[in-house]
């Protein structure tokens, strides 16, 4: 077997190597303790060749024998190698020892190296481990300046910042620092930011929330103010324009105007509401995936707030509780009239602010929603209103409060919003002021004919002659000719006439004054004002003075009811004009009074009155009258009782302030009235006996009065004796043979009665019958047989 050859390392050999090697260099920051690696292997080495040599020497001293055989045999060679052999092994041995003090001096070297070593490594663990800590504390200062710089955010209002700082926090990649107890703290606390987050972006919202709650009232103010200069603007522009006179206000021709001319309610120089908060709100909690939620919030929020603007009274007028408001004394009226208009400039407020949050929020908010809230606020409206005029009397009242809900309407028609409760209520409003407005001019027309003396109006200086000119209707001749006449001026009608026209003047006014600016809010206006002016004139104006004839005791106060009477019908035709012009409603068509039909009833009872104070007058004549019905001969001259009635139908009917007409009617009826009492003494019971001579007589004084009308140019007049003269004619010319012909009868006497022709001869034969003259007697008994045959052809049945 082939012995390895030996590593030759002598003393000198080791310390020059270790003496070569620097394991602390002054110069360099780490130890050269790689060099020992090299002299440690050879060292090493060399001890593992010693032991070799050992082994081998074992093997020599077991073997001596055979070696000195051996030797014996080759003692040269032997002697040779054996001297050889006890040199290196006198080498060795020396070498045993260095290496032993070298393993010895390397042991202490490497023991202390490698505690040196050891301490170095614990220290580098060490910094190791403070580098990590340092990072880790680090990068947890970090996360904690992000969350502090979050609440930082919050607290600025800077919501979507915060969230989105949130989001950074979370989005961090996995690292050594995600295990730390600290990251998974921060980490844990981040839903209680994020809750932070949406608390305090619902509180700003809450806080915009009463911002606008408490600037509605002056939007709704502008708002309002804006749109009565915007209808000042169209009135102006119709009128220059006759062609945009039937277009009102919110049309489509005036849209397009007003476009030019806009005005932000939400943004100008009083007024400017800021919608970041909401819409920041929106945004936060679309991001949180959580927006039904504020969607429902804010929905319920804004239904609250539009029930408290119906239902908080202020605290300095009477309220019956803190939640509702009851109104129904004349003192709550008031407060009623103080709450609402403020009450109006709020809802208006409210909506403006609604529509402008629907407008630039897509998909937060629906029209249906809003409408939801329109309708509850619809509803308390029309309560407040309707508790507040349940029990109200006065028309200002009315009025107020129909300007108040006029003006609103006008301005929430633009929204588009449904009105259609709300012009129920204008309705009805409408009917009550009418009733109301109804009852009170009812009592002023009362009063004016109660308290009229019927006697013409004395106009003593200008401004009451303008007054009247202004004020009463009259035919335009009456007018011209009053025009031309000085002072003191006498009217032809009496104050009743001057009274009404003002009373009508102001219903007509302060009905239209009602539904001014909303007309198309009520239905059939201009009917209901024809129909409340037709019951006025008929029921407290015709009727009431029909209702007084009765104790009109002069011909002149009779007289000056037919002149009122017949300036009411000449009213009545001015009013429908003026009415057709005034109407509210655009389509055509004339306006007609049924009222004059009353007054031409009234007009018709008039002259019958007028007749009734003649018959009576005339009467007074009849009873002073003395008829010898059976004179020897007849009279040349009418009697003095005919003449004087004549005198007084001269002096009194024909004086009286009326037209011809009428006068010719008051003499027709005094004629008839004449006639109709010479017939009765006539034909009459009360006269049992009459001869020739009588009737003659009488015949005298129709023909005094049937003359003397005659010459006034009146012959129609004198018809009323017909009858009379025609019945008398026919005993007087023994002509009863020619009247019981038919055809006779018919042509010459049909206005003659036969029951009146048979009175007449039973009275004439009366008389014949108790005369001494045959002839007379004779006369007598034919006038006896006409009658008895006039009874059997005529007056059997």
């Amino acid at each position: 077997m082939p012995v390895r050859k030996r590593i030759q390392l002598t003393q000198q050999d080791v310390d020059a190597q270790l003496q070569s090697i620097h394991l602390l260099d002054a110069s360099s920051v780490t130890e050269n303790l790689e060099a020992l690696g090299p002299i440690i292997k050879a060292i090493t080495e060399s001890r593992q060749q010693e032991a070799f040599l050992r082994t081998v020497n074992g093997l020599v001293e077991s073997k001596d024998e055979e070696i000195q055989k051996i030797c014996r045999d080759n003692y040269l060679d032997f002697v040779s190698s054996v001297s050889t052999l006890l040199t290196v092994r006198s080498y060795t041995m020396n070498l045993r020892e260095r290496i032993t003090l070298l393993d010895q001096s390397v042991t202490t070297v490497g023991r202390n190296l490698a505690l040196k070593k050891k301490e170095l490594l614990q220290r580098k663990r060490t910094a190791a481990n403070l580098d990590q800590a340092i990072d880790t504390l680090q990068g947890c200062l970090r996360i904690l300046d992000l969350v502090k710089r979050i609440r930082d955010m919050i607290k600025d209002g800077r919501y979507w910042s915060a969230l989105r700082s949130l989001e950074e926090i979370q989005s961090l990649p996995p690292s050594a620092l995600s295990q730390t107890p600290l990251y998974t703290h921060l980490v844990s606390s981040l839903p209680s930011l994020r809750a932070q987050i949406k608390d305090a972006v619902t509180a700003s919202n809450r806080t915009w929330l009463l911002e606008v709650r408490n600037v509605s009232g002056q939007i709704g103010k502008l708002a309002l103010e804006e749109m009565k200069s915007r209808t000042r603007r169209w009135r102006n522009r119709r009128d220059k324009e006759p062609m945009l006179r039937p277009r009102r206000v919110g049309s489509a021709v005036e849209l397009v105007v007003n476009e030019k001319t806009e005005y932000h309610l939400l943004d100008n120089d009083q007024v400017h509401v800021d919608f970041q908060p909401l819409h920041q709100c929106i945004h936060i909690y679309t991001a949180l995936s959580i927006l039904p939620e504020l969607q429902a919030s804010y929905q319920a929020d804004r239904k609250t707030q539009a029930s408290l603007i119906i239902s908080t009274i202020p605290s300095s007028l009477p309220s019956p509780t803190q939640t509702q408001i009851s109104i129904s004394t004349s003192s709550n009226m008031s407060a009623l009239q103080q709450i609402l208009p403020p009450l109006t400039h709020e809802l208006l407020g409210f909506f403006v602010i609604e529509l402008e949050v629907l407008r630039t929020t897509v998909g937060f908010r629906s029209m249906l929603q809003v409408e939801e809230v329109w309708q509850d606020v619809v509803r308390g409206l029309i309560e407040l209103v309707e508790n507040g005029l349940r029990s109200e009397k006065d028309g200002g009242t009315f009025a107020a409060i129909k300007d108040t809900l006029t003006a609103f309407l006008q301005v929430i028609e633009t929204f588009e919003f449904d009105i259609a409760p709300l012009q129920t209520l204008m309705a009805t409003l409408f009917e009550k002021h009418s009733t109301l407005l109804e009852q009170q001019f009812r009592l002023l027309f009362d009063q004016a004919v109660a308290k009229d003396d019927y006697q013409p109006m004395l106009v003593t200086t200008a401004p009451e002659r303008e007054q009247i000119f202004t004020t009463c209707w009259m035919a335009p001749d009456t007018a011209a000719a009053l025009a031309k006449q000085g002072l003191p001026l006498v009217l032809p009608f009496s104050g009743v006439f001057f009274a009404s026209c003002s009373h009508i003047r102001q219903f007509v006014e302060k009905y239209y004054q009602f539904i001014e600016g909303a007309s198309h809010h009520y239905r059939n206006t201009d009917e209901s004002l024809r129909t409340a002016l037709d019951g006025l004139l008929t029921h407290h104006l015709s009727e009431k003075i029909a209702a007084r004839l009765p104790s009109t005791t002069t011909l002149f106060q009779a007289a000056q009811i037919i002149t009122n009477v017949e300036h009411f019908l000449v009213a009545c035709a001015e009013l429908e004009e003026q009415l057709t012009k005034l109407r509210s409603s655009r389509r055509g068509g004339h306006i007609r009074l049924q009222s004059a039909k009353s007054f031409e009833a009234t007009l018709k009872k008039t002259t019958d009155r007028i007749a009734e104070l003649i018959k009576s007058k005339l009467n007074d004549f009849f009873e002073l009258s003395e008829y010898d019905w059976t004179p020897p001969q007849a009279d040349t001259r009418p009697r003095m009782y005919m003449e004087e009635l004549y005198h007084w139908l001269m002096t009194v009917v024909d004086s009286l302030p009326l037209e011809d007409k009428y006068k010719d009617q008051a003499f027709k009826a005094a004629f008839d009235h004449v006639s109709s009492c010479l017939m009765d003494f006539l034909f009459g019971p009360n006269i049992p006996m009459l001869n020739q001579n009588g009737i003659a007589s009488l015949l005298v004084d129709v023909d005094f009065l049937e003359n003397e009308f005659k010459a006034m140019g009146k012959t129609q007049l004198t018809s009323s004796f017909n009858e009379l003269r025609l019945t008398t004619s026919i005993p007087m010319n023994n002509a009863v043979s020619s009247y019981l012909q038919p055809s006779i009868r018919r042509s010459s006497y049909q206005t003659v009665n036969p029951k009146n022709l048979y009175a007449l001869l039973d009275k004439m034969a009366k008389y014949g019958r108790e005369s001494r003259l045959p002839a007379e007697r004779e006369l007598a008994e034919r006038r006896r047989r006409d009658a008895d045959t006039i009874a059997r052809q005529f007056l059997s049945s």
